[in-house]
């Protein structure tokens, strides 16, 4: 390294919920892939918690998470806004 330091800026976030199946339009997968890399670990992008005495789970993506591993920026898009 040549001793650059490179600055970015960090957009804002508001902490909402990004919908599970906008993420899945964002990467260009289905949603089952978005859930199964969040439960298994390997997407790095919110939290997954099991309901208790159940067999489902409730996801939460976070916009900072997911701009930090995808670039893109959450701004209450739905699934639709991706046709």
């Amino acid at each position: 390294m040549d001793g650059k330091v490179i600055y970015q800026a960090v957009p804002e976030f508001t902490g909402r919920n990004v919908p599970v199946s906008v993420v899945a339009k964002v990467m260009g997968k289905d949603k089952q892939f978005v859930r199964q890399g969040m439960i298994h670990g390997n997407l790095p992008i919110g939290s997954v918690f099991k309901k208790e005495g159940s067999n489902q789970y409730d996801y939460y993506v976070s916009p900072k998470l997911l701009w930090e591993f995808t670039g893109f920026i959450y701004r209450g898009e739905t699934e639709k806004d991706f046709e």
